[in-house]
């Protein structure tokens, strides 16, 4: 039996870790459900936690606390990896779209480095994920994609985009996940200047995604869902952050 090149598997992975923040629209409204506004420690429908398939990886935590009179998201990654994921349905997003959130990280991944795979870890991230077309790769992108919802079991979307809190690289640098291109990373934060502060994004939606993917996607495709995520898999590391509100508007 012929084996697959090692660079196509290792890629064939990567897009696997799509699966870490895959969501199936599911919501007949456009609305980000708000943390602030649970009740109780159980997380608010639909947000729900997502690993990698098939991983004996222990889940990132996200847990319900009290923070600065406010109910917000902690996320503890500790040897980990998961996604929190919210379903959108197919939202069409407008020029001027604005993603806002605000976050704290108390404890950061110093080892992680997102230029190399075996430090392929980030301390907080929010994600969007687009329902792009395929087609508009090329040859080897859209193999590889196939391969990886064909193992999977699911339609991986073809362009996410993930803000995140990095330890090294600075504000504005924009780069591919260490596995796969389908994945693409501006850093909003970096280093620890800010620890233990509240930090408030305001995010372009539609001029973020021409940046990231405007060569293979000319038309901004339909926002299918949102995550929010650490993961410490790579670098055995522990992080410790909070998310509050994410929301979405004109």
């Amino acid at each position: 039996m012929r084996r697959l090149p090692h660079a196509v598997l290792a890629c064939a992975t990567g897009l696997l870790l799509l699966m870490g923040i895959l969501l199936v629209a599911a919501e007949d409204r456009i609305r980000i459900a708000a943390f602030s506004e649970a009740t109780g420690s159980k997380l608010p429908s639909p947000w729900r936690v997502v690993g990698l398939p098939g991983s004996s990886k222990p889940f990132t935590r996200f847990d319900l606390v009290p923070l600065d009179g406010q109910t917000v998201l902690r996320v503890l990654a500790d040897h980990s990896y998961a996604n929190l994921v919210h379903d959108l349905p197919d939202v069409v997003v407008t020029r001027g779209t604005q993603l806002r959130w605000r976050w704290r990280l108390d404890q950061p991944l110093p080892d992680a480095d997102l230029r190399r795979r075996e430090t392929d870890d980030t301390a907080l991230k929010v994600c969007l994920l687009f329902n792009a077309p395929a087609e508009n790769l090329g040859a080897l992108e859209q193999g590889l994609l196939g391969v990886a919802r064909a193992i999977s079991g699911e339609k991986l979307p073809a362009a996410t985009l993930c803000y995140v809190w990095d330890h090294t690289l600075p504000v504005g640098t924009l780069i591919d996940n260490a596995f796969t291109s389908r994945i693409r990373m501006i850093v909003v934060d970096s280093g620890t200047k800010a620890l233990g502060q509240w930090v408030s994004h305001q995010q372009d939606v539609t001029a973020d995604f021409r940046r990231a993917f405007g060569r293979e996607f000319p038309t901004l495709p339909p926002l299918e869902g949102v995550a929010v995520g650490a993961d410490a898999d790579n670098t055995g590391g522990h992080s410790v952050g909070f998310v509050g509100d994410v929301t979405l508007s004109p």
